[in-house]
């Protein structure tokens, strides 16, 4: 049985010892702070290898916009293909250069540069604002998805955690709370996992990565009647904070998609959350891993609900993608580059049968 008044205390507490002396140093090294402006040019080059038909490829954009953080601005390409052109999915806006090569062309190959102004972000949650969602947002990121239910197991679970909170706010905290707590990054899991949390929550294994564990703040809030949705995207430079776990390891960012999320909060808007990098750091940051006691461990669990860093970009926040003029099954989301080979989709996580690079370079604009 979950204990909600335990899970409220250990936030309070852990707020009040975040503040004092003692941790000072883990509080100073990791504070995002909405200040300078970055931008970066993302260059994604992918070759389709072998290609023996009429081929596609999809790439995602940085098509998600929030003035106060995220900011995408051109985007150019050179490819060898038939045609090119943006599209965005209907249903969230996820905007991706489809590209199509004759069948002939025996080295199918696209290249696209996309650039994109980038900041910390940090919420007030001190500090309430008015703040509202328009019913047909509010829907939309209040529904269910194929991978994020909001009954069943999912529904149950998430009465459990939240009980009779009454505040929005110790709603999300409690939710915050409980995934770190329960779950735990998967260094098996390929890529950033697929996003089922039914089946974690029905398997008892809440282990996984981004796509995973956000997932789950996500469908847990949404059950509880909070407006959520996972944001997906890419590190694109290291951690100005020291955590070589939560930046990129160089400028070849082929590996470093992630995902974040975030909840609305009817007296602050949208509130950004990461657990998932709270699970990464504890396993990731130190050889042999971090507890939960560990200062750089208490300072990112204290920032990361309601704030991150902006070595990050934004993709989309798009769900259940129908790759545009495919005859294959939808996506879960969009993050990775896709492609197709006559009417086969490619595994976009084999690098042997598709072939892609990614690279940031900051630039000065």
């Amino acid at each position: 049985m979950i204990d909600r008044r335990k899970l409220l205390a250990a936030g309070a507490a852990l707020s009040a010892t975040a503040a004092t002396p003692r941790f000072a140093w883990a509080q100073a090294a990791f504070a995002p702070r909405p200040e300078g402006w970055r931008s970066f040019d993302v260059v994604t080059r992918v070759e389709l290898l072998n290609a023996a038909g009429p081929s596609r490829a999809f790439v995602p954009l940085p098509g998600f916009t929030a003035e106060d953080w995220n900011r995408p601005a051109k985007v150019k390409w050179t490819t060898n293909a038939a045609k090119a052109a943006i599209a965005s999915d209907p249903a969230y806006g996820a905007r991706m250069l489809v590209v199509d090569w004759k069948e002939g062309e025996t080295a199918p190959v696209v290249e696209v540069t996309s650039r994109v102004a980038v900041r910390d972000r940090a919420v007030d949650l001190a500090k309430p604002r008015a703040a509202r969602l328009s019913s047909a947002e509010r829907a939309r990121y209040l529904h269910a998805t194929d991978l994020i239910p909001t009954d069943g197991i999912v529904k149950a679970t998430s009465d459990q955690i939240v009980g009779g909170a009454a505040s929005d706010l110790d709603k999300a905290r409690l939710i915050y709370a409980w995934i770190i707590e329960n779950t735990f990054r998967d260094a098996k899991t390929r890529g950033c996992g697929s996003g089922d949390i039914a089946a974690m929550l029905r398997s008892g294994n809440l282990g996984g990565k981004c796509a995973d564990i956000n997932a789950l703040y996500v469908g847990l809030a949404r059950a509880a009647g909070l407006p959520a949705r996972d944001v997906y995207g890419l590190r694109v430079a290291p951690s100005k904070f020291g955590y070589k776990s939560l930046g990129a390891k160089s400028e070849i960012v082929t590996k470093a998609q992630h995902c974040r999320a975030e909840v609305y909060l009817s007296d602050f808007g949208w509130v950004p959350v990461d657990p998932a990098d709270v699970r990464k750091v504890m396993l990731e940051e130190a050889d042999g891993g971090l507890p939960a006691s560990d200062p750089k461990v208490i300072a990112v669990r204290e920032k990361l609900f309601g704030a991150w860093e902006g070595n990050w970009i934004a993709y989309n926040a798009a769900h259940d993608v129908a790759l545009p003029r495919s005859a294959g099954s939808k996506i879960g989301f969009l993050m990775y580059p896709q492609a197709e080979v006559g009417a086969v989709r490619l595994d976009c996580l084999d690098p042997d049968a598709f072939r892609y690079t990614i690279k940031s370079v900051e630039v000065a604009v």
